[in-house]
């Protein structure tokens, strides 16, 4: 339960690796919360052609 123990997060921090108690990419703080997702670029539509008179 300290710097030597591998199952908690100090101990993960002290040994410098991850894991479970450490994960090596942060999760959101909510539980629960959905990540943001971007949604890709709406594609610009043509302007319509001008009628020659």
């Amino acid at each position: 339960m300290g710097k030597g123990d591998r199952r908690t997060r100090r101990g993960k921090t002290y040994r410098g690796s991850y894991g479970i108690s450490r994960p090596h990419s942060l999760q959101p703080a909510v539980a629960g919360a959905k990540a943001t997702v971007t949604k890709p670029a709406a594609a610009k539509k043509a302007a319509p052609k001008k009628k020659s008179a």
